[in-house]
């Protein structure tokens, strides 16, 4: 069994059991009984610090963000007060055991999916509120671009849903009343000296929204609860069997939505 306070992504593997991301221990292979094993903790010399979400392709290759290169997890607000890009996106051949950095400079890297075909792929910037496309095959391999940008909201994980659309979980990244935070030096400052009062600032403690995106990047709906009278936080939405599961940090249990 896996003991962690600090679990982020998590993906199936096709071999069986799950890959976790833990913001301090790296990549982390779970079998069928439980029994976790490392597969990373250090890149190119260095530690692996605040691995986000994880994807598996056909070929076994992982697909992994990590948020932040300079912010731990538990100092995460430090990184949307500097407003920097510190995010990747990472490559990992278990075979091989060698890792390669596919798009750096990235302003928080959160969630990442693969395309139904496999060929693109779709990571979050949160503190954009953008997501953007990676070409994998075809004419445009290689080829970065936006996706979706504009947003209303931060995007966090994003799920593919079985005809090939994504789900998104969009945070309220600030409460209303307190948008000047992030063009003002002295309360960039007072924040990161209380850091209790990220809660205060925080709008993601208070609704909850999620949008769900075609292929093409076009919206096709936004769900929302707007007061948080059911859920809040919402973090990651995962279509299966005709219902949406809704997963949170500030929920003590899994949302469940008919989609018909």
């Amino acid at each position: 069994m896996l003991n962690s306070q600090t679990l982020l992504g998590i993906t199936a593997t096709r071999r069986g059991g799950i890959i976790v991301c833990d913001a301090e221990k790296g990549l982390i292979w779970v079998d069928e009984d439980g029994h976790p094993k490392v597969l990373l903790s250090h890149v190119n010399g260095s530690e692996l610090r605040f691995a986000d979400d994880v994807i598996e392709a056909l070929d076994g290759s992982l697909y992994f963000s990590v948020a932040s290169t300079k912010f731990s997890l538990h100092n995460w607000y430090l990184d949307v007060l500097e407003a920097k890009p510190h995010g990747q996106l990472l490559k990992f051949n278990p075979s091989s055991s060698q890792t390669s950095i596919v798009l750096d400079d990235l302003c928080f890297a959160n969630g990442v999916a693969l395309s139904r075909d496999e060929d693109f792929l779709i990571v979050c910037e949160t503190w954009k509120f953008r997501c953007l496309r990676h070409w994998l095959k075809g004419d445009e391999a290689g080829k970065t671009e936006i996706f979706i940008d504009n947003l209303p909201g931060g995007p966090d994980n994003i799920n593919l849903a079985p005809d090939g659309s994504f789900w998104i979980a969009l945070l309220q990244v600030t409460s209303e009343g307190w948008e000047f935070v992030h063009t003002s030096k002295a309360a960039k400052h007072l924040i990161a000296t209380y850091p209790s009062m990220i809660k205060k600032v925080n709008g993601a403690y208070r609704k909850a929204s999620v949008v769900h995106v075609g292929a093409d990047g076009k919206i096709i709906k936004k769900l929302d609860d707007p007061d948080g009278k059911v859920n809040s936080f919402v973090t990651s939405a995962f279509e299966f069997e005709g219902h949406l599961y809704l997963g949170s940090l500030n929920a003590n249990f899994i949302g469940k939505l008919p989609l018909s």
